[in-house]
């Protein structure tokens, strides 16, 4: 594809404007102002007339298949959220539900610009056969609970993670990758936090896990071990291979001079901690210390929405108030957390910017409605302005999954009907 006549967000986070991007397999070769001497070799021209092209969106955290759970626990703490709403109708899943849910949140995902998400759950076999269809990319991981003390060869989900490092790490030709992972602190016990770590480095693959989302993990950790949840996971080997640890709400000033030495990436997620009233990262300070921050979704069990460029505003607003300073957070680096950081934590060094040589994960935003007028400064008008509806194309590798309303990949018709069904069954049986 040759996207010619638009306007775009360069390798800089900067605006441009009237630029030519070629794409041809599954990376951009050409970005210029001209149109280049082989325009016939890129194919289908589209012409990007009040658009503006950017780097696809890359979601730090995610739990796809809890879709089927969006509106299920409202107004509740997130204790009791999982105790009372979640766990209760997660012990009802099965892989057929699983399917469906994941791929509804691809559908959701790719229709807001999502190329990319860093998963955390189980049935992964069923999720990446949604993966696998739906075109997008995933850092996928099978999410490790075991705080009975059960001897490790009786605990199914680090079978389970182990085997499916093994079998799908490195499938689509790379699209997919699969972590490691230990759920939480407050949901394992020692010998299997040390085992994940251990198999992490065995593997040699990324670690995922939640870290300091509420003050109640927080102040529960010191009280079980003396010491933050931080300081405990360095202790036992986590932050040995590259790491992404959401939310990261709770942190003290040394825990993030740890975060920051172990070149681990904080993927927040204010849209959830918002809405569990979890509370506010420090992103600002975050930065200071030079922390690559991502930002991420969440489930939208606790979102409830997959709309990025919505958890771009939130992101940028939040990091306000936190620190009282409107200017605490530059256009560059929220652009930054919102694309080429979550690249960089999955791995994926060619991805994340628009630049030549780049793998083509790209989306292409409708800049000319109202709500993107006058504009003084693009990037400002994006982060501030702009709304999930305005994306009207969404390219992984080189390929149009989503472009005006139609999804090339999945069969939303299909695919809406059946989440439905599969919730419905999973209520009638609580």
């Amino acid at each position: 594809m040759l996207f010619t006549n638009i306007g775009i967000i360069d390798e800089q986070f900067k605006y441009q404007a009237d630029m030519t991007v070629g794409v041809q397999a599954d990376r951009i070769t050409y970005i210029g102002k001209d149109i280049p001497e082989d325009a016939e070799f890129f194919g289908e021209r589209y012409d990007g007339s009040g658009k503006l092209l950017m780097c696809g969106f890359y979601n730090a955290h995610g739990h796809s298949p809890m879709s089927l759970m969006r509106g299920y626990g409202e107004n509740l703490s997130l204790h009791d959220w999982l105790n009372t709403r979640i766990f209760p109708f997660e012990d009802k899943l099965y892989k057929k539900a699983v399917y469906w849910g994941t791929l509804l949140t691809m559908a959701e995902s790719l229709r807001f610009g999502i190329v990319s998400t860093s998963d955390m759950y189980y049935f992964i076999d069923d999720m990446v056969r949604a993966y696998s269809v739906s075109g997008a990319k995933t850092n996928i991981c099978r999410s490790v609970g075991n705080a009975t003390g059960a001897p490790l060869d009786e605990c199914v989900g680090y079978k389970e993670m182990r085997d499916a490092i093994m079998m799908y790490d490195g499938f689509e030709n790379g699209r997919i990758k699969v972590d490691a992972c230990a759920h939480a602190e407050y949901t394992n016990d020692i010998n299997t936090m040390k085992a994940i770590a251990d198999s992490a480095r065995e593997f040699d693959v990324h670690m995922q896990v939640h870290l300091a989302e509420t003050k109640f993990e927080a102040d529960g950790c010191l009280e079980r071990y003396g010491k933050t949840t931080t300081e405990l996971f360095n202790e036992l080997g986590m932050f040995d291979q590259p790491t992404t640890a959401a939310h990261c709400v709770w942190l003290t000033e040394s825990d993030m001079d740890i975060l920051k030495d172990k070149g681990v990436t904080i993927a927040s997620c204010p849209a959830s901690n918002f809405k569990l009233a979890s509370g506010i990262a420090d992103v600002p300070m975050m930065y200071k210390k030079c922390i690559n921050v991502a930002l991420g979704t969440d489930s939208v069990a606790s979102n409830n929405s997959l709309n990025f460029i919505e958890q771009i505003k939130l992101f940028a607003l939040a990091g306000k108030v936190k620190s009282m300073d409107p200017a605490a957070m530059t256009p560059e680096q929220i652009l930054f957390s919102a694309t080429r950081a979550g690249a960089l934590s999955q791995g994926r060094e060619d991805c994340g910017l628009l630049k030549e040589g780049f793998k083509a994960d790209l989306i292409a935003i409708d800049v000319s409605g109202p709500n993107m007028h006058p504009v003084h400064d693009m990037a400002h008008n994006l982060i501030y302005s702009a709304d999930g509806g305005d994306v009207v194309l969404t390219m992984v590798d080189g390929r149009v999954c989503y472009q005006d309303g139609e999804f090339t990949t999945i069969d939303i018709e299909e695919t809406t009907a059946e989440a439905e069904k599969a919730k419905n069954k999973i209520l009638s049986e609580i």
